[in-house]
């Protein structure tokens, strides 16, 4: 398994609406190729990450431009787009 890790930051305001955004594009989100597990965390100050688990490595290179294409339509609630860094995922537990 693989890990695409996304720091971003939001606009102060843009919280509501990049959320309702969000669970607009699910649908493609969840449909990119090799994906496993989608979390999107963030905190007050509208900074916050994506953790995309894939299953590996390759998977996540060759969707790199579809990921960058569903980042875009979040480019007017965000300060900048974000840059994502990759991962070897060493442990995936849940209870």
């Amino acid at each position: 398994m693989y890990a695409r890790i996304t720091p971003y930051k939001m606009k102060h305001g843009a919280r509501d609406s990049a959320t309702e955004l969000m669970h607009e594009l699910k649908g493609q989100i969840m449909a990119l190729p090799g994906m496993q597990h989608f979390i999107n965390v963030t905190n007050e100050d509208g900074s916050g990450y994506v953790v995309a688990v894939v299953d590996s490595k390759e998977t996540a290179e060759a969707s790199a431009d579809n990921v960058k294409a569903l980042w875009a339509n979040f480019a007017e609630h965000l300060e900048r787009m974000p840059t994502p860094s990759g991962y070897d995922v060493m442990a995936n537990w849940s209870n």
